[in-house]
């Protein structure tokens, strides 16, 4: 899935280029290509499909030339992650009626590659045997308010590291989250899902008959030249809501698989900041020419060709693009998004957006 604006990493993700085609880290690769990359140990180039928006196609083959036009599915709009993976799921359907897949974000990072394979691979095996929706689940490390939490049941299923998930919890308040996290039963929703196609079809008739409706019109058409229009008329009718709202909180079905394989969405300026290399101040600067005096446990991110000076700031962000400065308290972060909003409720201020 690689559609979203990424608004919370702002502004150095924008409409026109968000962060899954930024080279975030430094690595030399976009986040989407390290994730296309990392997805070649899973299955063969041909079986992989990016879901993104009608106005990044020209970016997704950009920068994944092996791949064909037809792995390309556009979304016509955004409306979440529910009509996204039905359109992928009915696509792969008449490509493979049996296809066992995996459905992730195209911005995360995943450090221990080796491990993640291997347990997508446990998670297939247990999908292609089990009329199941399986999640991944990560081993918690603080009481994180930015990530939605699973709580599981102790008894594994009859695979030993597959255990029934008992509720979803998106998004608690701190003093929550730090309950979840001293009672040992929960996991972070990492958002990646592993499922038999026939098994997410059922589930879509289910609980989100709407769009699986508006699909079942207009499947004839896709891997045809008319599927585009097909697909538009298709979203039109679709709610805009999640795959967490619309299924996995309702089916009986649902299972976890606890990981842990050096994850992080990436999803905010704190989390870049767990990921980055810090000075002896915990400072995580990014920029050839930062000057830094009585400051600590701050991101800085600014241009390689600007001199910056930075004084008596602790535990802020601080980023400079070539039109917007932003500086913000980390403890403040989830306003970001807000401030995004205001922006563009601004009808002049969109251009910086």
């Amino acid at each position: 899935m690689a559609g979203g604006i990424g608004s919370r990493f702002w502004p150095a993700s924008r409409t026109n280029k968000p962060k899954q085609f930024l080279d975030i880290l430094g690595t030399g690769e976009s986040l989407l290509q390290a994730t296309f990359r990392r997805f070649l140990k899973v299955c063969d180039k041909e079986n992989i499909f990016i879901l993104t928006n009608l106005d990044y196609i020209d970016l997704v083959k950009e920068q994944l030339p092996d791949i064909k036009d037809d792995q390309i599915l556009a979304e016509p709009a955004r409306k979440n992650t529910a009509p996204c993976i039905a359109y992928a799921s009915y696509k792969i359907s008449q490509i493979e009626p049996d296809a066992n897949i995996i459905v992730a974000p195209s911005d995360h990072i995943i450090s221990n590659e080796d491990e993640f394979v291997r347990i997508v691979n446990s998670s297939f095996d247990f999908v292609s045997q089990n009329e199941a929706l399986c999640t991944l689940g990560i081993l918690p490390t603080r009481p994180d308010t930015g990530y939605g939490y699973i709580q599981f049941r102790e008894d594994p299923t009859t695979q030993d590291d597959v255990f029934k998930v008992k509720t979803f919890t998106e998004k608690p308040n701190r003093e929550t989250a730090k309950q979840f996290i001293k009672s040992g039963d929960f996991l972070w929703n990492a958002g990646i899902f592993i499922w038999n196609v026939k098994s997410i079809l059922g589930s879509f008739q289910k609980y989100l008959h709407e769009v699986s409706d508006a699909f079942e019109e207009v499947k004839t058409y896709l891997g045809t030249d008319k599927e585009l229009p097909a697909i538009e008329r298709a979203f039109a009718e679709c709610p805009n809501i999640s795959i967490d709202f619309g299924i996995m909180e309702k089916a009986e079905n649902v299972y976890v698989i606890p990981a842990n394989f050096g994850w992080s969405d990436l999803g905010t300026w704190a989390s870049l900041y767990a990921e980055k290399e810090k000075d002896y101040l915990q400072n995580a600067v990014s920029g050839n020419h930062v000057v830094v005096y009585d400051s600590s446990n701050n991101i800085i991110h600014v241009p390689n060709d600007k001199l910056v000076v930075i004084e008596g700031l602790d535990n802020y962000i601080v980023v400079d693009t070539e039109d917007v400065l932003l500086i913000c308290s980390k403890d403040h972060e989830q306003k970001i998004k807000e401030f995004t909003q205001d922006i563009k409720n601004n009808k002049e201020g969109e251009i910086f957006l």
